[in-house]
């Protein structure tokens, strides 16, 4: 595996392309090269010395499926992995629910593999176990420290969850944003947030995914289901042997027997895996999304 980080005025100049809602043409398939590495962008993943780093995990066992080399591009945020592949720099990056249907929506990124809901929560809103926050209701008037603007367990879902219980963003509670679930926890743990709102999943793995210990720590509230959980997303100038390989691959690592060692992205290990996905499979991210102040049309 190799591993390298995506220049930052790179991410910007991309960046600024969807948020002006420019399009470039779509690319034309490159003919297939099967020696040719698989780039990955991705967020980085637990960063404990003493504990296997679930990217790594991720491309040793993609490489070990595919029989192709992998390189890892790490990015800062949701929206450079969608530029990233958007831009040709990488093959595939894989995303939540809420980014890869905002993804898919623009027309320029190819849905490979989508992984099916399972209809568990997806999640919660962290306050320290001596806060007198009992009740969803009882976040009025105060601050919620969400992870990211793309990010669906620590920002889209945990919305949707307040406005059910009538709780609507810059008018009955501050919001702010922390940059990922790391920094909300942060937030938290220093006394600038009164509540994180983040993944159930996260809060089960623990140490050092989720950073407090038990008794120290209380979840308020579950959000729905999503009926995406994920999705790899490729550039569509990836030519279908490619493809092919990548969703093959795919298959392999993302199995039961490989969760534990797959860390926060054992969430999609056993889930169903549907190839070569229907745009229409993420429609149902409309409503919630809008909940937030966010069209699906916004990144056209």
């Amino acid at each position: 595996m190799r591993r390298i980080t995506l220049p930052a005025v790179g991410v910007l100049g991309v960046a600024v392309l969807a948020l002006t809602g420019c399009q470039s043409p779509a690319a034309e398939a490159a003919p297939a090269d099967s020696d040719a590495p698989i780039t990955i962008a991705t967020l980085p993943v637990g960063e404990d010395p003493t504990a296997e780093n679930p990217v790594e995990v991720f491309a040793e066992l993609f490489e070990e499926a595919t029989g192709r080399q992998v390189e890892v591009t790490d990015v800062p945020d949701y929206l450079s992995v969608v530029e990233a592949i958007r831009a040709d720099h990488v093959d595939i990056g894989i995303m939540s629910g809420f980014p890869s249907a905002l993804a898919v929506n623009t027309g320029e990124v190819d849905p490979l593999v989508a992984f099916g809901g399972d209809d568990k929560p997806v999640s919660t809103c962290v306050v320290l176990n001596d806060s007198p926050i009992r009740t969803l209701e009882d976040f009025e008037g105060k601050t919620v420290a969400f992870a990211d603007q793309a990010s669906s367990s620590g920002y889209f879902m945990p919305v949707y969850m307040l406005h059910e219980a009538g709780l609507e963003q810059g008018e009955d509670y501050e919001a702010v944003f922390a940059g990922g679930h790391e920094g909300s926890f942060a937030a938290l743990a220093q006394g600038q947030a009164d509540a994180a709102c983040t993944a159930i999943m996260l809060t089960e793995l623990g140490a050092p995914m989720f950073p407090f210990e038990d008794g120290e720590w209380r979840g308020i509230g579950e959000s729905p289901s999503m009926a995406v959980q994920g999705t790899v997303l490729g550039r569509q100038s990836l030519d279908e042997e490619t493809r092919t390989v990548i969703a093959d691959g795919i298959a392999k690592v993302f199995t039961p027997e490989n969760a534990e060692r797959l860390g926060a992205m054992g969430s999609f290990a056993g889930l169903e895996q549907i190839v070569a996905p229907d745009a229409e499979l993420y429609a149902s991210f409309a409503d919630i999304a809008e909940v937030a102040g966010v069209e699906l049309k916004d990144l056209k």
